[in-house]
This record gives structure tokens, C-alpha cells and sequence, in this order.
């Protein structure tokens, strides 16, 4: 990571803890009221091949649902109320800023995988993990919808982890490697930007 991106993260990441420390409590309070504890989820990711994290999200799914995997059909009855809404919102995410301030994220980049998917595709992830995992990036932009409809035909873990280590891991790291190619400060403004604009336009 260069210092300006560095810098950038830091700063942007400071303003938005300042801006979103009220709307953060209150989401965190909706949690507490509607699901109970915990109000935070943690999920161990990758930050680079050998390098794990822990993410932090607000809790969106019951307390039973605890296995680490992504979100096929058969998760979506685990999903409470309020995480519906948080995860339309990408509002579950909010936590993450502390990520982004310890180092282990950015604002952009390609999303932090599980280790398991790592330990699956080596040589896919030693590539991609060359840059810091991010909040948002291109790949999550192009390619979100259609995982979303890949996996919300699947209705085991197992099927679900085999679609998306076939179908979904080589495209979204195709994209993120053209991020990467052509990445600058203004190209991951642009992205932030579009991110911002997507979030508002959800459920509308």
C-alpha cells in the first residue's frame, strides 16, 4: 500500500468516525433491542497469504448461525429483521472502519476471504492479496449481483462453497486484478463514490 492511499484510509476513516459515531450507535442499540447480544460479529479473514484478521461487522443473523461461510439460500432464514436491513444498507459494516484504522483493511480493494478459500486457491489468492483487502472495490461493484443470484440458487454450505469456488472466486479476481493494474487515489474515489451512490439507491 502506498502512503498516500495509507493517508488517505486514515483520514477518510477518522471523518466518517466522527460524521457516523451517533447513526452507529443507534444501529448498534437496534441490535441490542430487536436480537440481543452480541451486538458485534467477528469473522477471522485473510489480509494476505498467512496473514489473518478479524473483521467486524454488526450482527445480522441469529445467534445459531455460526458458521463461516459466504451467504447461499440456505443462510437467508438465519437473517434477522434488522440485518436485512443493515446488510441493504451495507450498515452491518460500519465496524469496519475500526479495520481500516488498525491497518488490516483499506477502503478499496478486493474483499477479505475467508481462510478456507485461501487454503482452496492458492495461486488465485496469492495474487489478489498482493493488495490490501477493502470495504468496497471493483469486483464488488460488478460482480455483486450476480453472486448474489449464483448463490441464492444454492441451499447447502457445500453447494453453496462449490459454486462460489468455481464460478465466483476466478471472476471476481479477474476484476480485482484490473483494479490493481490501473489503481490510483482518484480511481478509488471514483469507486467509494459509486459505492456511496449504490447504498443510497437500494430499496428504492
Amino acid at each position: 500500500m502506498t502512503p498516500g492511499k495509507r493517508l488517505m484510509d486514515i483520514v477518510l476513516a477518522l471523518v466518517l468516525v466522527v460524521l457516523l459515531c451517533v447513526p452507529a450507535a443507534l444501529v448498534a442499540l437496534a441490535v441490542l433491542a430487536q436480537d440481543g447480544r452480541p451486538v458485534l460479529y467477528p469473522s477471522k479473514r485473510m489480509k494476505a497469504p498467512g496473514q489473518s484478521f478479524t473483521l467486524w461487522k454488526f450482527r445480522t443473523m441469529s445467534n445459531a448461525a455460526r458458521d463461516a461461510s459466504v451467504s447461499g439460500a440456505y443462510k437467508q432464514s438465519r437473517i434477522t429483521a434488522t440485518g436485512r436491513f443493515l446488510r441493504q444498507k451495507r450498515l452491518d459494516e460500519l465496524p469496519q472502519l475500526w479495520n481500516i484504522l488498525r491497518g488490516d483493511m483499506s477502503f478499496v480493494g478486493p474483499r477479505p476471504p475467508l481462510p478456507r478459500f485461501v487454503r482452496l486457491c492458492p495461486e488465485i489468492y496469492r495474487e489478489v492479496l498482493k493488495n490490501r483487502p477493502g470495504v468496497t472495490g471493483l469486483a464488488t461493484l460488478v460482480f455483486h449481483k450476480r453472486e448474489e443470484r449464483l448463490l441464492g440458487q444454492c441451499h447447502t454450505q457445500e453447494e453453496t462453497d462449490a459454486v462460489y469456488i468455481r464460478r465466483c472466486v476466478p471472476a471476481k479476481a479477474k476484476i480485482d486484478l484490473i483494479w490493481a493494474r490501473n489503481r490510483s487515489l482518484c480511481y478509488d474515489m471514483a469507486l467509494i463514490a459509486a459505492t456511496v451512490r449504490r447504498v443510497f439507491a437500494s430499496g428504492r
